[in-house]
């Protein structure tokens, strides 16, 4: 039943490196884990006498990021695996026993998408039958996807079904190597603070498998073991409908429309929202179209990259005179859209320039449905602070309200939560690594809906012979233009991270910022790991401490705010900058001079890339 198992392989088999600490943790796992794949990992590093590597794949714990947890796929207890998966589980329903005296009737919801590793036998779809069983040997219901879904499935189905939790098996847009373990809460958004550091706390506490834990076959002959898959596709389908909001022209649009899923599992889900929106389907890219964990014809799983990893997509709309291509990360959360102009080729949109056009878009359709301006005081729009502050422009002048989150669209679905809660309503949210929601069907980020959104939006743009480049531009000459510039170095070693954000912290002096950036006079600094904003009365930032990342914003006299942040999901330092000019200031040339300039010493001052043997993002 498990990969290459060899049942007699544990009995008497003590494996040792001549450190008793993790000699411990070697003859644990060689113990627990039931999987031969990833337990003959283990016993051929102890047999080479790799114990740094022991140490670093056996000596910590996956932690919850800004996406649950994720790591690569092989054995350790830092790794994705069946025995970490399992004991995830377990720790998850000792702390929802706890949280819900319900929960033998309210149950689990788990998805999968198509990631897996040969060499360990770990494939999402496995991880995700493991994680029902744990659930189902508790007599626990569990709601678990027949086939690969889409991340936003899983919280539509926590919130339509009632269930306690979700868990999405996923890495998302990361490498081929990685796998994740994402949790949504019963309202539907993902986990935060408590539960996050509770359910790591249960975890630890029951990380022996318990005996029924591996039995994958409870998955197919438990009574309490159901398939949600058709009825949350019928019932997503017809509620995306409450974003369209034009069907009848839709289905007369001369546009046509390219749509890469990126090797995942996009392409059928994607096909769906556009016949629910009045479209033909869009064209698929045949190389891209079907699951391919290996993720072969691109450099790089994720569309976020831009016209380097879109090639396919562009040269195909090119041969079938599409001008618009739509394009899906491998779990389906995130878009990526590029519009083919006719005298430079193609633009490849930033989640920035997205936003804008998605956020005037759904305020535009707000309005004509509800023409009482006192209408408009209970509309929210959201954005997580490392993103383009336009959507606050949008708000000054039109009168809804705009708020900021802490990055990551955990942050965003609670306070969408909280919002509905007290009769407000959340038109659009996004963050600017081109994750975005249109409404508040989902309390994630959803590439679905925001492709058939954003086709609907290009359609209405063509009967008045505008494009979708035009509009952004209308929009920046209304709200003041919003020039971002956003990247990342590569860095695998967190005492190198943390020495980069210590040295920040005191820069001239101990606990003294810098003050200065590339000649550029620095007014605010925010440092939410510490808590620290200089622009409040009390010093205090008024956005949550998150004492585990590291992020830190710099506000310059000029206007420009710069930001550097940890990414939660992959081993870079993030940096975002961003001009925000006033109406009328147009003089485009030079705003992306001078932006371009401090984005350049940012990097240079503040990260020094040669120093720290950081691995510049490849353009």
């Amino acid at each position: 039943m498990w990969p290459n198992e060899d049942l007699n392989a544990n009995s008497d088999c003590v494996l040792s490196t001549g450190d008793p600490a993790l000699d411990k943790l070697i003859n644990q796992w060689i113990s627990w884990d039931k999987n031969g794949a990833t337990r003959e990992q283990i016993k051929i590093l102890v047999q080479e006498g790799r114990v740094e590597e022991l140490r670093r794949i056996l000596g910590s714990r996956m932690t919850f990021g800004t996406a649950g947890l994720r790591a690569a796929m092989g054995a350790g207890f830092s790794r994705v695996n069946d025995l970490t998966v399992i004991q995830s589980t377990q720790g998850m329903y000792v702390y929802l026993a706890k949280c819900f005296p319900d929960l033998s009737s309210r149950g689990l919801v788990v998805g999968y998408d198509t990631r897996a590793q040969e060499c360990s036998g770990c494939t999402s779809e496995r991880l995700a039958r493991l994680t029902a069983a744990v659930m189902l040997c508790k007599d626990i219901p569990v709601y678990l996807f027949s086939t690969y879904v889409p991340t936003p499935f899983v919280p539509y189905a926590v919130k339509k079904i009632g269930a306690a939790a979700g868990v999405m098996i996923t890495a998302s847009h990361n490498r081929k190597e990685d796998n994740g373990y994402k949790v949504y809460w019963q309202n539907g958004a993902q986990i935060s603070s408590p539960h996050d550091k509770e359910i790591l706390r249960c975890i630890e506490e029951n990380t022996e498998p318990w005996p029924e834990s591996w039995n994958e076959d409870l998955v197919e002959d438990s009574p309490l073991r159901s398939d949600p898959l058709e009825d949350v596709c019928r019932w997503y389908m017809e509620e995306l409908r409450t974003v369209c909001f034009q069907r009848e022209l839709n289905t007369r649009c001369p546009l046509k429309f390219v749509h890469s899923s990126f090797h995942g599992v996009g392409h059928s889900y994607v096909q769906r929202a556009f016949q629910a929106f009045g479209f033909p389907p869009p064209i698929p890219v045949p190389e891209q179209m079907n699951p391919d964990p290996n993720f072969s014809t691109v450099s790089c799983p994720n569309p976020e990259e831009g016209e380097s990893v879109l090639e396919l997509s562009l040269r195909l709309a090119e041969r079938e005179e599409a001008k618009i291509v739509l394009a899906t990360d491998p779990d389906a959360d995130r878009l990526a859209v590029a519009e083919q102009c006719d005298k430079c080729g193609w633009k490849v949109f930033t989640g920035n320039e997205l936003a804008a056009l998605l956020g005037w878009w759904m305020l535009y359709n707000w309005k004509e449905a509800h023409p009482d301006p006192e209408d408009t005081e209970r509309v929210y729009m959201l954005a997580t602070t490392v993103s383009s502050k336009i959507l606050q422009a949008l708000a000054q002048k039109e009168g809804f309200h705009f708020q900021e989150t802490l990055p990551g669209f955990k942050w965003i679905g609670n306070k969408i939560h909280e919002l509905t809660k007290t009769g407000k309503e959340v038109i659009f949210s996004f963050e600017e690594s081109i994750g975005f929601l249109c409404g508040s069907m989902v309390l994630d980020k959803d590439g679905v809906s925001a492709a058939a959104v954003v086709a609907e939006m290009a359609a209405h743009l063509h009967t008045k012979n505008i494009t979708l480049k035009q509009q952004l531009q209308y929009i920046y000459e209304i709200y003041g233009f919003h020039i971002s510039r956003t990247s990342y170095v590569i860095c695998n070693d967190p005492p190198t991270v943390k020495r980069i954000f210590t040295r920040l912290r005191n820069f001239e002096d101990e606990g003294v910022y810098p003050r200065k950036c590339g000649g550029y006079s620095i007014a605010h600094v925010r440092d939410v790991t510490t808590g620290y904003d200089s622009s409040q009365p009390d010093k205090r930032s008024v956005l949550p401490v998150t004492k585990s990342s590291q992020m830190v914003t710099f506000t310059f006299h000029n206007g420009i705010v710069a930001t550097l942040r940890t990414s939660g999901t992959e081993p870079k330092i993030k940096y975002y900058t961003e001009f925000c000019a006033p109406p009328g200031k147009r003089d485009l040339f030079s705003l992306e001079d001078e932006l371009k300039k401090l984005a350049s010493a940012l990097l240079e001052e503040f990260l020094e890339p040669e120093k720290n043997n950081l691995i510049r993002r490849s353009v």
